[in-house]
């Protein structure tokens, strides 16, 4: 009873959260404001707003390119409309429960393609590191341009008593040393099952260095990112009010908006609350940031829902026995 409840309580809070978030927001506005809003979200020019989608759509199929180069180390040879649809699949369950569209993703390879799903979910954890790469990148990148800004936005939301840092790795790092100790160790059914699991997820990691093709997975890693970040920059030019914002506020907009999708299920009320409070850093009023973060995260929101859902009906189609 207890699990079930802690289950339906991860699941419910970031939902919860964001709708707190998303009333919060709107609360603070006037009449005279929220009309603002309105005619600002009328006047928008909207095919902006369908480029940043079929450029969101592009760099899911990106990725269901490149895991090929994770999975043919492995021997494995996989079709790309399943790897497309469980990359749309994975995508649209994210936004319902964070992280749990991964598992579903290797699982989907698994029924489809009789890829293990220990070794599918290595290949994923892989392509994982090699983003966190890339988005470090970034944010230092951030951090060069506009270090002040960056500072403002996180310092109140990250534990600045070093105390408090030190004591929190170590505690984590021992329980995990403690952890592992037993997993290594014990002849339990259930470790020794583990044992074999991890041993999947370590081959399936470890494609990342035997894959042949690395300059092509590399470029397609830069290509996701590069199209995460032109997502958001062309519907820049949807307000008039932002067409003239610099790369600098670009950047900003882009980290402060990726943090804020592990706040909420996908994003939802924190995303256009954070990119709104952003803007507001380069002299953007807070109705046209509202209008600017609420139409970036519709619109790629709405993507993944129609991609993720006609994935799902698409994928026992395509791959019934003839």
């Amino acid at each position: 009873m207890k699990k079930n409840a802690l289950k339906r309580f991860k699941v419910l809070f970031p939902i919860l959260l964001g709708l707190f978030l998303v009333w919060y927001s709107l609360s603070k506005f006037t009449q005279e404001e929220i009309a603002h809003i309105k005619t600002a979200l009328k006047n928008a020019n909207y095919w902006w707003v369908a480029l940043s989608v079929g450029i969101g759509a592009l760099s899911l199929y990106s990725r269901a390119y490149r895991w090929k180069f994770t999975l043919a180390p492995l021997g494995y040879q996989t079709r790309l409309h399943n790897r497309f649809f469980a990359v749309a699949i994975s995508y649209l369950v994210n936004l319902g429960v964070p992280r749990a569209g991964e598992f579903l993703r290797a699982t989907t390879l698994n029924q489809y393609e009789q890829v293990p799903f220990e070794k599918a979910l290595g290949t994923i954890v892989a392509e994982r590191l090699a983003d966190m790469l890339v988005y470090f990148f970034i944010i230092f990148l951030a951090l060069l341009t506009q270090y002040d800004t960056i500072y403002q936005l996180l310092a109140t939301r990250i534990p600045t008593n070093p105390l408090w840092i030190i004591f929190l790795l170590l505690a984590g790092g021992i329980l995990t040393l403690l952890l592992l100790r037993s997993i290594l160790r014990s002849q339990n059914p259930l470790f020794v099952k583990l044992r074999g699991f991890i041993h999947g997820l370590k081959e399936g990691v470890a494609t990342i260095y035997t894959m042949e093709k690395k300059w092509a997975f590399i470029a397609h890693t830069l290509f996701i990112w590069f199209s995460y970040i032109l997502m958001l920059y062309v519907v820049i030019f949807a307000f008039t009010e932002t067409q003239k914002l610099g790369f600098d506020a670009l950047l900003i907009c882009f980290v402060a908006g990726t943090f804020s999708y592990a706040t909420t299920n996908g994003g939802i009320g924190s995303y256009p609350l954070t990119i709104q409070k952003t803007l507001l850093l380069y002299a953007i009023p807070e109705t046209i940031g509202a209008s600017f973060g609420w139409v970036m995260w519709s619109g790629q929101t709405l993507m993944m829902i129609v991609l993720g859902g006609l994935s799902f009906l698409l994928l026992p189609l395509m791959n019934k026995r003839k």
